[in-house]
């Protein structure tokens, strides 16, 4: 007899977060962005939010929680209840970066979280003022080898995307230039606009504009193949350089342990924002690809992601603690 109430109470217990998870969405979702308002990654949840909404039935607030390089917000989500009411945009520093910049974390992103889908990735484009002497991507080599130490490059700060693409772009090609880190992509931008420091990599969410109207110039774009909105720019490959596809990503995680018919939701409301107008445009203006799919799709290149720049990482020596 005790031994079936024992049994009754457990799938009882257990009942309660099926029930839970067929009556969600019952209230107001927090989608923490682990970077202040304003910026890139902000502007993007805001936009894909909205677009999810209206099938949710249930507004989405927009908390920005910055800080230690993304974990604050990290740490925030992976330790929330998997109830569905908590997820985040997660980009390179918490999905590829951190695990090797950091001795430790207060956070697994293997382990701590749920997957739910990929939102975007951009392109990084290696550019030079437009009075620097190279030209190509061959020239901009060519005087780098015969300078060595002495080209400085820009980066928004240690860490960054554009910090690690351009360490990558040195380890394959053999080059030796120094790392000016700034505090933001705004100011290290402005310098390299301004023929302080002659060399960046640049995300196109922040650089297609600059690149078209003449301010910068482009020497190459790190995707796989070239893009629409610059058509005569080479990839690093097609200039020269292999194995150095540079990008940045973006894609949504929950607290581990989120319950099936969440994810399942979240995912399929997901992709069908990533094709809305509003966020096809938005994403043609940011010069960004469209990531739709499923959860162990983007759990598996975030994972590969993870492992390529790891060993990057490592080589360069980088530490941010």
């Amino acid at each position: 007899m005790q031994r079936r109430h024992f049994l009754a109470a457990l799938a009882a217990a257990a009942a309660v977060p099926l029930a839970q998870a067929q009556n969600w969405p019952d209230q107001p979702i927090r989608w923490v962005v682990p970077y202040p308002p304003g910026g890139g990654t902000d502007v993007l949840a805001r936009t894909v939010a909205e677009a999810m909404r209206p099938a949710l039935g249930q507004s989405i607030v927009i908390e920005n929680k910055p800080g230690a390089s993304t974990n604050i917000g990290a740490q925030q989500v992976a330790t929330a209840r998997p109830d569905g009411y908590t997820i985040m945009s997660a980009d390179n520093a918490v999905l590829a970066y951190n695990e090797h910049l950091f001795g430790k974390l207060p956070f697994s992103p293997e382990k701590d979280f749920t997957y739910v889908g990929g939102i975007s990735r951009f392109p990084l484009a290696l550019v030079v003022h437009p009075d620097f002497q190279a030209k190509t991507l061959q020239e901009f080599l060519a005087y780098a080898r015969a300078n060595p130490g002495k080209v400085n490059y820009a980066s928004p700060g240690n860490g960054s995307p554009h910090h690690l693409a351009m360490e990558m772009f040195k380890a394959r090609t053999r080059t030796f230039l120094t790392h000016i880190p700034y505090r933001g992509a705004a100011p290290a931008v402005a310098d390299v606009m301004g023929g302080q420091v002659p060399c960046m990599f640049i995300d196109l969410a922040a650089g297609l504009p600059i690149i078209q109207s003449g301010k910068l110039r482009a020497l190459a774009i790190g995707s796989a193949q070239r893009i629409a909105s610059l058509p005569q720019l080479p990839t690093l490959a097609e200039a020269g350089v292999a194995d150095t596809e540079v990008f940045a990503f973006q894609g949504i995680l929950g607290p581990k342990n989120l319950p099936a018919p969440i994810v399942q939701r979240l995912n399929a409301e997901l992709n069908k924002a990533l094709a809305s107008p509003a966020v096809v445009k938005r994403m043609q203006d940011f010069g960004m690809e469209a990531l739709p799919g499923t959860p162990e799709q983007f759990r598996a290149m975030a994972r590969a992601e993870a492992k390529r720049w790891g060993e990057v990482i490592r080589q360069a020596g980088i530490k941010l603690d």
